[in-house]
């Protein structure tokens, strides 16, 4: 991987922890609906010229009832339980279990496209999960009714591992930024009735409104063009890390800004759950490969 390309997963990273903090800091304004919406729509008209310049609309128009599935897994469900979960846990917590979705993407893939996950992957996976139980068994210390946030979180990173295999099954030719605009663009729509309804009496304040442009522009909109220009330049696999350093982008915003701070015990589970993610996806036995050679 070229420095310039470092460079651009590292600001990735960045970009994508930083939304950790400001759902936290968004959310209790907006409501979780209204927030979501907001972030989809925004995501989407940031989306759809990259899409028309590209010439993929007749992908997205073609492929459409599948995007609304995707829509809806990949989007506007998981973002909506993040969203909840962030009311709860802090900004570096929920990133720390945002990492799960690799492992869950495993578990599903092995189940619906019947994918081996080996010795390696089961035990990838029982460390990470061991990990979540060492930060269930924190939170449940210090709030008895935090376990309910955390099992928020986990569905949604599930829920993006059933959209992963969905859109390799039925998506794998469809033009990528066709894929990315089209999610935005369901997610948006179907989340219309319940943000109109749920909508804040009181409006945002115009800081408030500033984080959640940020948020959907940002590190929605932008972040997904820099992901698919990634994958362009140094492929899927390389790209793929930036899931490990969204972790601790997301700490280090919620100290910073925030000024939270990790218990050992989360830290040790947060830790478990990278560990047992890497081993899962193979990456620490490509590396021993590579390093053979």
């Amino acid at each position: 991987m070229k420095p310039s390309h470092l460079l651009e997963l590292i600001f990735l990273s960045a970009i994508w922890g930083a939304s950790f903090m400001l759902m936290k800091e968004t959310v209790p304004s907006f409501g979780v609906f209204a927030l979501v919406e907001v972030r989809a729509a925004m995501a989407a008209l940031c989306l759809l010229p990259l899409v028309y310049f590209k010439r993929q609309f007749p992908d997205l128009v073609a492929n459409w009832k599948k995007l609304l599935f995707v829509g809806a897994f990949n989007t506007a469900i998981p973002f909506c339980l993040f969203s909840y979960t962030s009311i709860h846990l802090d900004a570096g917590l929920t990133a720390i279990l945002n990492a799960t979705a690799p492992m869950f993407g495993a578990v599903i893939a092995f189940l619906y496209l019947h994918e081996r996950i080996g010795l390696h992957g089961l035990i990838g996976l029982l460390i990470g999960f061991f990990g979540v139980v060492v930060i269930s068994q924190d939170t449940q210390s210090s709030n008895s009714i935090s376990l309910l946030p955390v099992l928020s979180a986990l569905a949604a990173t599930s829920c993006y591992g059933i959209a992963a295999c969905f859109m390799k099954k039925h998506l794998s030719g469809a033009k990528s930024f066709a894929v990315a605009a089209g999610s935005q663009v369901f997610a948006a729509i179907l989340l219309l009735p319940a943000a109109i309804y749920t909508w804040p009496s009181v409006n945002p304040s115009p800081t408030t409104w500033m984080f959640a442009m940020i948020l959907a522009v940002v590190c929605t909109g932008v972040a997904y063009i820099m992901y698919f220009d990634l994958i362009a330049k140094v492929g899927p696999s390389q790209a793929m890390m930036v899931g490990y350093l969204v972790p601790v982008f997301g700490i280090c915003w919620g100290i910073i800004v925030l000024g939270e701070s990790l218990s050992t015990q989360a830290m040790i589970g947060g830790t478990m759950i990278i560990f047992g993610v890497m081993i899962t996806t193979g990456i620490l036995k490509r590396k021993a490969r590579i390093k053979a050679a």
